[in-house]
């Protein structure tokens, strides 16, 4: 059978692109890549031409933790589950109101439920009509109850789009059947070897075990009852303590059989390396077509590398921990007209509790030290507190007349400041009782 003619025989045109594929498109695949740990079957879709086969192999390589990867591969070594976007953001500032406990930066876990949070519509939120309203903050409460176990490997999501794959992997061999049919040998390999070690690559770095892991709670440990102070959104978790430290404590990793050293990913980098170097050399022996056909799988690859890095896998992290870790709790929000009204609301919905503890929580909400404030604080602390003793409640809980009539020795700028809190403080209570409770009515 006779060698058909290869187009562009005479073209004198050379692309020289090899140099490019090595380092165009890397970001993107890396962050393609760390949807394998999260879609089911997604390891085994890697088989194609991917781009950015150097940038890929420098980030694999920092995974490896031994002197030779180190040498061939310099940097600070990271964790998988940072490299792959499963750890490494940081949560708000937590305080526990009966441990007393205080993280200042929580983790990826506490993170992804404010996150979480701040997805409920607000149009969904409840609220009190008629309020004074300044600045709106919202508040999620968090009913917490499933305790999961101190480990546990979550289910990966099913994903409708994995046929996608199949075009960047029947790009990448009708590229290189075209290569084969004009006797391109020097193109028809380097797609071939690109096939190969994107393949293992996803394979290999899919093999690790996506887990969950959390801190036991110390035996006779109090309920986790506390506050996750985001900037514009407040969190009110309640529940026992080992409810709510997958949330404060808890985070996900990936477990490797090659762990520490990570041999097999390392490995997987020196292809990735031996790939870069050989198109580096091989591909410019190629003929025009062979190098286009060479480009033509590159472009199809970046388009749905592309595609995967737009997903929105930290979305798909937040279901894996409302679904499977916390067990879908129960929340829900509320939306509040001030701050004072969101920080008396706030320490309604936590008490009873010591009144040192709710004191802290004021002073974290509402910063505020001067006098009219600090006897603010120290009157609704004690209506709080008054609560709980129905014979020292009354009928009027949160009215404040005879506060207001003890404060003549203050200046009338004070006075008109403290009625308006006063009147925040009642407005509070109002949303505790009519939005918060009434849930529990039969």
């Amino acid at each position: 059978m006779p060698i058909p003619e290869i187009p562009l025989k005479d073209s004198d045109l050379n692309l020289d692109i090899s140099g490019v594929a090595g380092f165009f498109g890397g970001d993107v695949a890396v962050s393609a890549m760390a949807t394998v740990h999260v879609y089911q079957g997604r390891r085994w879709l890697g088989w194609y031409n991917s781009p950015g086969s150097y940038e890929i192999a420098k980030r694999y390589g920092q995974l490896g933790r031994s002197r030779f990867w180190d040498g061939l591969y310099p940097g600070i070594n990271v964790d998988p589950a940072v490299l792959f976007e499963l750890d490494g953001s940081n949560g708000p500032k937590y305080r526990a109101v009966h441990s007393g406990t205080v993280i200042g930066k929580t983790g990826h876990l506490a993170h992804l439920f404010l996150q979480e949070c701040k997805q409920i519509h607000v149009p969904r939120a409840h609220e009190l009509p008629y309020t004074r309203v300044t600045t709106p903050f919202c508040v999620t409460v968090a009913e917490l109850s499933h305790e999961p176990a101190c480990e546990m490997h979550p289910r990966l999501v099913r994903d409708s789009t994995s046929p996608l794959a199949l075009i960047p992997i029947s790009a990448s061999l009708l590229t290189a059947a075209a290569c084969a049919v004009y006797r391109d040998w020097f193109s028809f390999s380097m797609i071939v070897l690109g096939m190969v070690s994107s393949g293992l690559s996803c394979y290999v770095v899919g093999t690790g075990t996506f887990t969950f892991s959390h801190p036991a709670p110390a035996p006779g440990a109090p309920r986790g009852d506390g506050v996750l102070e985001g900037k514009d959104e407040i969190v009110v978790l309640k529940g026992p303590e080992g409810a709510v430290n997958p949330i404060t404590r808890g985070y996900f990793s990936l477990q490797y059989s090659s762990e520490p050293e990570y041999h097999n990913i390392g490995i997987c980098s020196m292809l990735l390396t031996i790939q870069f170097l050989a198109q580096l050399l091989i591909v410019p022996q190629g003929e025009i077509f062979g190098q286009i056909m060479f480009l033509s799988s590159l472009a199809v690859s970046w388009c749905y590398n592309s595609y995967l890095s737009s997903l929105d896998k930290e979305s798909i992290q937040r279901r894996i921990l409302f679904q499977q870790v916390l067990n879908s709790p129960v929340m829900r929000k509320y939306k509040l007209g001030t701050r004072t009204i969101m920080a008396v609301f706030v320490l309604l919905v936590l008490s009873p509790a010591d009144d040192q503890s709710l004191r802290t929580i004021l002073d974290d909400l509402l910063p505020n030290e001067t006098r009219v404030w600090r006897l603010w604080k120290d009157t609704v602390l004690h209506k709080i507190r008054s609560l709980a003793d129905s014979d020292k409640a009354g009928p009027y809980p949160f009215r404040f007349d005879e506060e207001m009539s003890a404060s003549e020795g203050f200046e009338v700028n004070d006075r008109v400041l403290l009625s308006t809190l006063y009147q925040d403080a009642v407005t509070a209570y109002t949303a505790y009782r009519e939005l918060y409770l009434a849930r529990y009515d039969p």
